[in-house]
């Protein structure tokens, strides 16, 4: 039985910019985790969220991951491809400035060519009531304002149970990554 891929919400938070941060992330119906960084960006904590959801699930789960975030620097630094630009430039931007969170987004984007066909990445609109881009918005801030060490709760040795896929007319399709598209 095809059970589909897992869905991981993401979002990150922070109070000013920089500022004490709080990232999040939370399975469908299971778990979640979330953690602080003191000073932080916004960004940072988008970023790190994604990070700290595929180390956790990678390793435990054989199915697709789908990490559905209202990031745009997230999701389009895979969709756009970014991080292939910021390679060849020697992590530069377009604007031949370094970019700007290397030590996160270098292991990110190690993770994810190592997973190529089994990490996707999906964008929502943020604040616009979904109920789990809600709940990881409201973990985030949570984290920031608590400054909470990391946290995982409801892992267990065995995966979570991977619903089935639903249709969700408030998340836009995944943009899968390819090394081998043209």
């Amino acid at each position: 039985m095809d059970t589909g891929p897992l869905l991981v919400y993401t979002d990150g938070a922070c109070a000013g910019n920089p500022g004490p941060g709080g990232w999040a992330w939370a399975a469908v119906d299971g778990p979640f985790g979330c953690g602080s960084e003191d000073p932080s960006t916004n960004q940072r904590m988008e970023v790190q969220a994604v990070r700290d959801a595929l180390e956790t699930f990678l390793p435990r789960i054989g199915s697709p991951i789908v990490i559905v975030s209202d990031s745009t620097y997230v999701v389009n630094c895979f969709r756009d491809r970014w991080w292939e630009g910021w390679e060849r430039r020697g992590w530069k931007n377009s604007q031949k400035q370094p970019v700007a969170n290397q030590d996160l987004w270098k292991p990110l984007v190690q993770l994810v060519r190592a997973h190529i066909g089994q990490v996707s990445f999906r964008w929502v609109k943020g604040h616009s009531g979904h109920p789990m881009n809600d709940r990881v918005d409201a973990l985030a801030v949570a984290a920031c304002r608590e400054r909470s060490p990391r946290t995982v709760v409801g892992m267990s040795e065995s995966p979570p149970a991977v619903p089935g896929p639903e249709p969700d007319p408030l998340v836009h399709a995944p943009v899968a990554l390819s090394l081998f598209d043209s």
